[in-house]
């Protein structure tokens, strides 16, 4: 695009915007585009720039090279979407180089019209190609136990069940399969309780294949825990202790 050109280009676009072309935007404007050439699909790039609204609405639209330069892309590309190069057999590297790149400009441009059909494979596989799967052990055309039954089949659950604390059912806070466990203390966030980053106790045995704790035995675990708490604080304090008298005792 030259400088004549450009003033061309920007006398389209104050029809859309009302700007006051000049010598000196001409030539900037050939500047930025000079490797874009004044055609239709740089004219429909400025309608299709002024026929999106703003994110504003209070803006006001006002186009510039890139704009023009990105939209004349999106233009052409979209004739290649279905595009598939037709080759010619036995041609050389340098024939299919020239052949791809001349269909991709005509189609591009518009000079041939792009195909409206994505191309797709057809047919199915042939009766050996299956023949040859089964023999090797693929069963997808077999008929799986319980699939139409209106329940799974046991065994099918136990195959698919996941591992871990989360493959069963949590026994303390009923958390299903799958789902995490959830603390009995009821948030506006979390109305059913807050998930908590690790599972009950009761479902990491259940999960392990440990009998359940007795209630004597979970009181017992609690106390254990709490005494555990309360000399980690007091050892935290004591600490504290030490270090704010030593501050004390260099100050003075």
């Amino acid at each position: 695009m030259n400088a004549e050109e450009a003033a061309a280009l920007l006398a389209h676009c104050s029809g859309f915007d009302n700007r006051q072309p000049s010598l000196a935007a001409a030539k900037s404007w050939a500047a930025a585009l000079g490797d874009v050439p004044f055609d239709q699909d740089t004219r429909d790039a400025v309608a299709a720039y002024y026929t999106t609204p703003p994110q504003n609405p209070n803006e006001r639209l006002w186009i510039l090279p890139h704009h023009v330069r990105t939209l004349r892309a999106k233009i052409r590309n979209a004739r290649l979407e279905n595009f598939q190069y037709e080759p010619l057999p036995d041609e050389t590297t340098a024939e299919y180089l020239a052949r791809y790149r001349g269909q991709v400009q005509a189609i591009a441009s518009g000079r041939i019209a792009a195909p409206t059909n994505r191309p797709a494979l057809e047919g199915g596989p042939s009766r050996e190609f299956m023949a040859e799967l089964e023999a090797r052990g693929w069963q997808g055309t077999r008929t799986v136990p319980g699939e139409d039954d209106s329940e799974p089949a046991a065994e099918l659950i136990n195959e698919v069940r996941r591992s871990g604390p989360l493959g069963i059912a949590c026994p303390a806070c009923k958390a299903e399969i799958g789902f995490p466990c959830k603390s009995s203390v009821a948030t506006k966030k979390h109305p059913l309780g807050r998930p908590l980053a690790k599972p009950h106790t009761a479902r990491l045995r259940a999960a392990a294949g440990e009998p359940q704790q007795t209630p004597e035995e979970r009181a017992a675990e609690e106390q254990r825990i709490r005494e555990a708490s309360a000399r980690a604080l007091a050892r935290l304090q004591a600490e504290q202790e030490i270090h704010d008298a030593d501050i004390v005792e260099e100050a003075s």
